[in-house]
């Protein structure tokens, strides 16, 4: 056989920039040396070691979700596999299901739940709220619900459905099963799976935890893992079947080849989080935020969302009239090197503010890049007053790195 000429490529290092991108938009985020290294190994993806490893990771995991399940795993995919595990899963054709709508990740799970052949009944949220307890409510009244998804951080939109807590425990008072997406906001802010009657909760590496695309978590409650075992359906899925998946994750079998360097990077994720401890790192999130947002409106940028509803993992600022989006991020890419996130269709921008990009030096980096673009985009911003309140906020609850 004659085969045809190989193709011509620029290497890699013609291709990515001189100088390292800081990743300060919605995700993936910076990760910590060790995280890097971990993700750099290739062991056996089954044996003792890996055992050992897998063990641990659920140990840490269930610090993190706050659970004492057993049904702790990983999934080989970015979190939307771990969104689409959940909800293939715990949704048969014929059931019913309310979606609460904030943006696009949770219509994401709305669609979701409609392809695996689910009654869907979508709450649409209005633009810049959070969703009502009391309408939740009264949409389960009308009977036959058995799952609900919501999310606890919009990313799209930088949202907070600041009572998660009440709306899930009315959904467990009408017998749903309650599907959290906490992608953006593990690690950055509660997340008490067993406290606020949580059944599955799905989550992403490359956020809060500060590890690496393509590889998440999910955690099921017993409630949940009961009614998987008694699904009459069969599984369409192969690889996201959790009764598969629990051969690897909690009975040392074989299910595929797992992603072993994603899962020790996954490991030295956790373990920095719990050497940070829960609260410790609740608070270094809240306080970098808040200092983030002070800043930019010092700046005399308006920030998207009303404080009552405002995620604080994912900041959107709302850009100038006659000021372009995609110009500002442009600016910061190509001359500061730091990159922040637009939107999807909105004249918005968005910065992240989730696991390693939440230190002072990122922070001071990325505001001055921010103030700088928007002025050399045509913008009329107070840098100088912005650093000040980035400084006075960050001084004044004594963070450091």
């Amino acid at each position: 056989m004659k085969y045809p000429a190989p193709p011509s490529v620029i290497p890699l290092d013609n291709i990515l920039p001189d100088e390292p991108l800081l990743m300060m938009g919605a995700g993936p985020v910076p990760i910590p040396h060790k995280v890097a290294y971990a993700n750099s190994l290739v062991i056996n993806h089954l044996g003792e070691t890996m055992n050992r490893v897998v063990d641990q990771v659920k140990t840490m995991a269930r610090y993190v979700f706050q659970t004492s399940s057993a049904h702790v795993m990983g999934v080989s995919g970015p979190a939307s596999a771990a969104m689409e595990m959940a909800i293939c899963n715990l949704v048969e054709p014929g059931t019913k299901v309310l979606s609460i709508c904030n943006g696009l990740f949770s219509r994401r799970l709305a669609e979701m739940a409609v392809r695996v052949g689910g009654e869907v009944v979508r709450l649409d949220v209005p633009d810049k709220e959070s969703a009502r307890p009391e309408v939740v409510e009264a949409i389960l009244k009308g009977g036959g619900f058995k799952v609900v998804t919501v999310v606890q951080g919009e990313t799209s939109n930088t949202v907070w459905n600041r009572d998660l807590v009440e709306i899930c425990r009315i959904a467990k008072s009408y017998d749903c099963l309650n599907v959290v997406d906490a992608v953006c906001t593990l690690s950055t802010m509660p997340m008490e799976m067993e406290e606020w009657a949580v059944d599955a909760v799905i989550t992403g590496g490359q956020k809060g935890l500060s590890s690496i695309p393509g590889v998440s978590l999910i955690a099921f409650s017993n409630d949940a893992w009961d009614r998987i075992e008694r699904r009459n359906a069969p599984m369409a899925h192969w690889c996201l079947d959790a009764r598969l998946a629990d051969q690897f994750w909690n009975k040392k079998a074989y299910h595929y080849t797992a992603p072993v360097s994603g899962v020790l990077a996954l490991h030295e994720a956790l373990r920095l989080v719990c050497d940070e401890t829960l609260p410790a790192r609740f608070r270094r999130h809240a306080i970098c935020s808040a200092a983030l947002q002070g800043g930019i409106e010092a700046m005399g940028l308006e920030l998207l969302i009303p404080a009552e509803c405002r995620l604080n993992s994912v900041v959107g600022i709302t850009v100038p009239d006659g000021v372009s989006a995609d110009g500002v991020r442009h600016v910061m890419s190509e001359l500061h090197k730091v990159e922040i996130s637009g939107a999807f269709g909105l004249n918005i921008l968005r910065i992240g503010q989730m696991g390693e990009q939440s230190r002072t030096h990122n922070l001071f980096r990325t505001l001055h890049s921010l103030g700088s673009a928007m002025r050399a985009v045509g913008g009329t911003v107070d840098l100088p007053a912005g650093m000040a309140e980035l400084e006075r906020v960050l001084a004044s609850n004594a963070v450091r790195d």
